[in-house]
């Protein structure tokens, strides 16, 4: 029988390989390893280092439909993305929100259909202890907020001040591909066949659009028919 990790690489083994690209997908929750990855679909960076070992030189064409994970891995996915050698184009197919966003910004370009969404808000966490412990978590996670903020002013459009983007960032913000074209230097294609998607992750969020909500309940309801079949 198969373990864990064996299953995960059979399932993020490069697809779609050719001489000169591959595709990567985030198709599921950003964890920090392998054994956080409760699903097929969950990323990590070990695994992308793996893939980008494969691809190297390779032009790469990124999937996203991700609710986030772990800030820290999706920072050090983001960084490894970056120094690919090899044009990059990202593809939000439904969904890019909390430090999925922030992966898709590692694109050279970037296409959000229409009716897809970027997501962006404060990074939050558990924590506890005294007083000292709370403020002390509170800079660290100021801080972290920092080096988000980083890499989306590397995108933004002419014009577009970080201030903004800040503002959006504190009262968590859902971007449609249009929206989102007002403010980051992406390109907006057709609307599509929304992709649902079960992150963990949605179910933190408060502003989440009636639309997502309805299609992660259709597919949580077709995965159970599937399991009683």
């Amino acid at each position: 029988m198969k373990n864990k990790n064996d299953n995960l690489k059979t399932f993020l083994q490069v697809k779609n390989q050719t001489e000169t690209s591959a595709d990567l997908y985030f198709y599921g929750d950003i964890v920090s390893g392998w054994w956080g990855a409760w699903d097929d679909t969950d990323q990590y960076p070990e695994n992308v280092k793996n893939f980008l070992d494969e691809s190297k030189n390779k032009d790469l064409n990124i999937y996203v439909n991700s609710g986030g994970g772990s800030v820290f891995a999706g920072m050090a996915i983001y960084n490894m993305l970056k120094r690919h050698v090899g044009n990059k184009t990202v593809y939000v197919d439904g969904l890019a929100g909390s430090i999925s966003s922030v992966i898709a910004m590692a694109g050279d370009k970037i296409v959000i259909p229409s009716n897809a969404y970027l997501m962006i808000h404060k990074p939050w966490c558990g924590t506890q202890g005294n007083a000292n412990d709370l403020r002390e978590q509170a800079e660290i996670l100021d801080k972290i907020e920092e080096g988000i903020l980083n890499v989306y002013q590397e995108k933004l459009k002419n014009g577009i001040d970080i201030e903004t983007i800040k503002e959006m960032v504190d009262k968590e913000t859902w971007l449609t591909g249009l929206e989102a074209s007002n403010y980051f230097d992406v390109e907006v294609s057709n609307s599509v066949d929304a992709v649902a998607t079960t992150s963990e992750y949605l179910d933190k969020f408060t502003e989440i659009p009636k639309q997502l909500i309805e299609n992660k309940n259709e597919k949580e309801e077709l995965l159970m028919e599937l399991d009683l079949m």
